[in-house]
């Protein structure tokens, strides 16, 4: 080990093994880029579904639709979940990363990959879209790309496996590795089930496409397919999970209520949340009733319990490390003397309340067999998962960039003004732009429809006059979220090119990797019990809880109410 470099951080007293900090800020740039090519297609998609704008013609559509779906829900997201990776892993728990030249191998792979299925797409016949059904053929590059990208970021989901090994075997830590470790290690046991489902339904459609096989069944498809497509957002909400706890860490030096609850909540993930897939599947006619039954009901309650498990110990402890500081006035002066403005808190605490409050109760009643009937393949089901992937992943994997420009960059932020701001633009933006999506959607909005006012289509319909009052708002709203992520990008770019070097007298050298003990910023004084009030706590956050189970009762009734009047029963 004495010939291994390490940094420590000044600032925040992190340990960087510099191979995985390379490799961190690889990944995180190449996951900005991404990012920006995903975002500019997304503002042709909003300008052309906004009713009044209407920009593109429906090939062009089509092509951008793809391109936006597949850069950010996989190529950004993963991307950056690997510098995760490696953040929780080797530099968490004090280690050197296990096999560097592997995890760059990896990367290149990655890299490849994406280059390849976006040149695909530009090319202008692989305007597929994420899903890329089968019959619908795609330039067979579109899911070589897919699969070059897959390979690399399973050599990167055992990389971080390793370095947990060599982290174990040089007791670089004590007990049990950090919650935040485990948050990753359980979004790693998902990627490695979601990226093996993609390589065994992707490999025999790029031989199909190639025209070494003859036939792929639909309905096998889309059903392996999916293990992919909706898994892939499960390996985002561990991972974001695991920054919200980070953040609440980082900023106030924050405990989990009951690590043992929380780990238990990140083990119910593993075991139950990809069963979600199933709610894209619950109109197809090859699945038995029984599957259908089983997934949307007995076994999605467990992981929807994890998920409220973590909406209700991660502000919890932000609470009591809040009233430890003596922040003890009423129920909410924590909250209301939490740093606002401080874009690495308020970009997660968006983050956490879009998440649970549009995504977690939407998904809950989205994934409902009977009431899916209804919203299923409309425009609900984007509004749906804007709120759980760009708010509730995208937006913190933001806050966590801010913490990173000046620790893993040494950089100090530019434009410290807007990026202030920019959470609570980007947050705000697509809280409503999600919000009026799913309204659409209740009325009947088409997914994925060109032009939502069937111009010229030889039968024609129309949609309510407050489709359009929606559609609208979703296009306006949505440009502002997008202004929000130019911003973050404005501000991340010019930050680690451009900003003032931090100077460090810390730099490489032979640093022992037990250095440093893993402990909170702020010991929370005289315990957790002692700081609430009522017996509990975390008041404030069991009233937050509780507001959160009535919107969740009334949504859901509401619903069911409207279920009833669109199929009557006599």
């Amino acid at each position: 080990m004495s010939n291994e470099q390490f940094r420590i951080c000044p600032e925040s007293g992190l340990q960087f093994h510099k191979p995985a900090e390379n490799l961190m800020r690889a990944n995180a740039v190449l996951a900005v880029v991404i990012l920006l090519i995903g975002g500019v297609a997304a503002l042709m998609v909003t300008l052309t579904r906004w009713p009044a704008v209407h920009l593109l013609p429906a090939d062009r559509f089509y092509q951008l639709l793809t391109s936006h779906g597949v850069n950010m829900l996989i190529f950004w997201i993963i991307s950056f979940e690997m510098a995760v990776l490696y953040f929780c892993s080797s530099t968490l728990l004090r280690c050197r990363l296990a096999t560097p030249r592997i995890a760059w191998l990896g990367f290149v792979l990655m890299v490849t990959g994406i280059v390849v299925n976006n040149l695909a797409v530009m090319n202008g016949d692989a305007s597929v879209m994420m899903t890329s059904y089968v019959p619908m053929p795609a330039n067979p590059n579109f899911y070589l790309g897919l699969i070059l990208f897959a390979v690399g970021a399973l050599l990167g989901c055992f990389v971080f496996l390793g370095t947990l090994v060599i982290a174990k075997e040089e007791k670089t830590y004590e007990g049990s590795i950090p919650l935040v470790t485990f948050g990753a290690l359980t979004a790693c046991i998902i990627a490695v089930f979601t990226i093996a489902s993609g390589a065994i339904i992707l490999i025999p459609t790029y031989m199909w496409s190639m025209g070494w096989i003859n036939h792929i069944d639909p309905v096998m498809y889309r059903l392996v397919w999916w293990a992919l497509g909706h898994s892939s957002q499960q390996i985002n909400v561990a991972a974001h999970v695991s920054v919200w706890y980070a953040i609440a860490a980082i900023v106030f030096g924050a405990r989990p209520l009951s690590e043992k609850v929380s780990r238990t909540a990140f083990f119910l993930y593993i075991a139950f949340l990809q069963l979600a897939s199933a709610h894209h599947l619950l109109v197809d006619p090859g699945i038995s009733s029984e599957w259908k039954i089983f997934n949307t009901s007995y076994a999605m309650y467990l992981a929807v319990l994890a998920s409220m498990v973590h909406g209700l110990t991660v502000p919890g402890s932000i609470e009591v490390a809040q009233r430890a500081k003596g922040f003890t006035k009423g129920l909410f002066e924590w909250l209301r003397k939490a740093p606002w403005s401080n874009p690495v808190f308020s970009g997660m605490f968006i983050s956490l309340v879009g998440f649970g409050f549009l995504g977690g109760i939407s998904g809950v009643v989205m994934g409902t067999e009977q009431i899916n009937i209804i919203i299923h393949n409309t425009i609900y089901v984007p509004g749906h998962f804007h709120a759980t992937v760009v708010i509730g992943t995208t937006l913190s994997f933001m806050a966590l960039t801010y913490f990173l420009i000046p620790v893993l960059f040494r950089r100090k932020v530019m434009f410290a003004g807007l990026a202030k701001w920019q959470p609570y633009l980007f947050g705000i933006g697509m809280g409503v732009f999600s919000t009026v999506m799913m309204g659409a959607g209740t009325l009947g909005v088409a997914r994925r429809h060109w032009d939502m006012a069937f111009t010229n289509s030889a039968i024609g319909f129309d949609y309510p006059a407050s489709a359009y009052t929606l559609m609208g708002l979703a296009g306006i709203s949505g440009v502002a979220a997008i202004i929000g992520g130019g911003i973050f990008i404005l501000v991340t770019v010019s930050s680690v090119f451009f900003g003032k070097r931090l100077e460090s007298e810390s730099i490489y050298g032979a640093v022992p990797t037990r250095l440093m003990k893993a402990e909170p910023i702020v010991e929370p004084a005289g315990g957790h019990a002692a700081a609430g009030k009522w017996g509990f706590a975390a008041p404030g956050t069991f009233i937050f809880a509780l507001f959160f189970l009535a919107v969740f009762v009334i949504y859901y009734a509401i619903n069911w109410k409207y279920l009833a009047s669109v199929w009557p029963m006599s």
